[in-house]
C-alpha cells in the first residue's frame, strides 16, 4: 500500500498565515499538522511508500522539514504549479503522483491539513473487512457544517448510495472527510477520471464519480476530524490540542 498526502493547495482562506508558508506545516501543540498524520499512517500494515505532493511555491519548505525531521521514508513531490490559477487540483495531483512514481498498488489518500482523533488502524481494519473502496464519515447535527462538506447516504450494509459535495439541502447527517482507502484496481481509474474531463479539484469529487461504478463503503468514525480552513479554526483546534496534551 502507498500513502499520498495532499499538500499542494494554496490555503488562501488562511492568509496571512499561509501566504508564504504551507498549511500542512503549521504547528498544533508544537508539532506540524503533517506529523500527526504521519504518526497514524506509519502504523498501517503493509505500507511501503509515502508521498507528500506539494507545489513549487512550498516545495523547499517541505524539503527542509523532511531534512530536519529525518523523514527518510517520505517522498516530497513537486507538482510544478505556482498559484491557485494553474493548480492541478487534488485529484489532478493524485493522478500526477501515480504516474510520476509509477504507483501500482492500493492507496491511502488524505488531505494534508486534516487533524483527526480517530484510529486510522481501525479504519484500515474496516477497509480490509469490506475488500472494497472506503470513505470515512462523521455524524453531524449542524446543518451549516454539513453544507461545507460532502454528505453521504448509505444502505443497511454501509454501502454508499448517495454522495453530494457541499449540498444546500443535505440528505443525511453523514459528513465525509478527505481520508480514503482505494483498491489497486480503483487506483488505475484516476487516469480515466481525469481523461474524461471530470472536476480535478476537491478529492471528494472522485468518490462521487466512483460509487456509481464500484461498491464504496462508509466507515463511521468515533473520534473527530478537523479540516483547518480559516485562522479562527486553526486557533480553535490549537487550543483543543493544547488541552489534550495537558
Amino acid at each position: 500500500m502507498k500513502a499520498i498526502i495532499l499538500a499542494a493547495g494554496y490555503a488562501t482562506r488562511l492568509y496571512p498565515l499561509t501566504r508564504n508558508f504551507p498549511k500542512g506545516l503549521l504547528k498544533l501543540g508544537g508539532k506540524p499538522i503533517l506529523e500527526y498524520i504521519l504518526a497514524e499512517i506509519r502504523a498501517l500494515p503493509g505500507l511501503d511508500g509515502i508521498c507528500v505532493v506539494t507545489n513549487d511555491k512550498f516545495y523547499n519548505h517541505f524539503l527542509e522539514w523532511k531534512e530536519e525531521s529525518r523523514a527518510e521514508d517520505v517522498t516530497v513531490l513537486n507538482d510544478h504549479t505556482s498559484n491557485d490559477e494553474n493548480k492541478l487540483g487534488a485529484i489532478g495531483d493524485i493522478n500526477y503522483v501515480i504516474e510520476s512514481l509509477k504507483y501500482d498498488d492500493e492507496l491511502f489518500i488524505i488531505a494534508g491539513d486534516n487533524f483527526f482523533t480517530f484510529s486510522l488502524s481501525d479504519y484500515y481494519t474496516f477497509y480490509r473487512s469490506k475488500g472494497s473502496d472506503c470513505v470515512c464519515a462523521k455524524e453531524l447535527d449542524d446543518i451549516e457544517l454539513l453544507r461545507q462538506v460532502a454528505v453521504a447516504e448509505t444502505d443497511n450494509a454501509g454501502k454508499l448510495i448517495s454522495l453530494e459535495e457541499k449540498p444546500q439541502n443535505p440528505r443525511s447527517d453523514l459528513a465525509v472527510y478527505a481520508a480514503y482507502f482505494y483498491t489497486k484496481e480503483t487506483a488505475k481509474l484516476f487516469k480515466t477520471y481525469i481523461n474524461e474531463g471530470n472536476n480535478p479539484d476537491a478529492p471528494g469529487h472522485f468518490p462521487v464519480w466512483l460509487y456509481k461504478r464500484n461498491p464504496v463503503f462508509v466507515y463511521k468514525i468515533s473520534g473527530q476530524c478537523y479540516d483547518i480552513g480559516t485562522p479562527t479554526q486553526y486557533e480553535e483546534v490549537g487550543k483543543m490540542v493544547a488541552e489534550m496534551k495537558r
